[in-house]
């Protein structure tokens, strides 16, 4: 990254793309940002850049890039690729970290287990200016995607075909809406609208508050 590229991320502003980082936290905090960008469509986090897009800097150079590589490397599974910057604005320091979209999803906190723990694994997104976890429904849409596992071949029962009659009066439907709507467990229904979203018949989205909804496919 150079500095007219830098200057042109703060001018936009933060964004699904971009984070701004006054000062660093702690590993945790850095790599749950790091998951976010990686598991949707990659981006930066610049530290020493405030809210309002005030340029302050940040401390020690060389202490920042080992917090950085240590959240990305021990606090990521799997680790996250990352390429970093230091560049110079009025006199002050900036880091900027790159983080392309990976081809690994989903990446999750480092919870040291041996298998992928739906229950308890830690996934994060990208939702407008936010880093937020998504729930077990996305995850599984996730872990589909990275194994090209599309149902080609999927049959619509009862309980799809409320669905799409559902959609057709309110447009969305969430997990607990189908469970009360054809009274099974939200475990079943929430099954049942991944299964929709991997035979491209719905389409899950992602509020700014972390609650998720599904629409009809266009």
């Amino acid at each position: 990254m150079n500095r007219k590229e830098l200057l042109d991320l703060i001018e936009e502003g933060e964004n699904i793309q971009c984070e701004f980082k006054r000062r660093f936290t702690t590993p945790e905090k850095i790599a749950k940002e790091m998951i976010a960008f990686a598991n949707t469509k990659g981006g930066y986090i610049l530290f020493g850049i405030d809210d309002d897009r005030t340029i302050v800097g940040v401390e020690s150079e060389k202490s920042e890039a080992e917090m950085i590589k240590d959240a990305a490397n021990n606090y990521c599974e799997p680790p996250v690729n990352y390429s970093l910057d230091f560049i110079n604005l009025k006199g002050k320091e900036i880091v900027a970290i790159t983080i392309p979209e990976s081809d690994k999803k989903p990446h999750r906190m480092q919870d040291y287990l041996e298998s992928f723990d739906i229950t308890k694994a830690v996934v994060m997104i990208r939702v407008n200016d936010k880093s937020l976890r998504v729930s077990k429904e996305m995850v599984r849409i996730m872990r589909a995607n990275a194994n090209n596992l599309a149902l080609k071949k999927y049959t619509i029962g009862p309980n799809e075909k409320m669905v799409f009659e559902y959609l057709g009066k309110k447009e969305k439907i969430s997990v607990k809406e189908l469970s009360n709507l054809v009274n099974i467990s939200e475990r079943r229904a929430s099954r049942t609208l991944v299964k929709m979203v991997r035979a491209n018949l719905l389409v899950i989205h992602t509020k700014d508050n972390g609650e998720e909804y599904f629409t009809a496919a266009v």
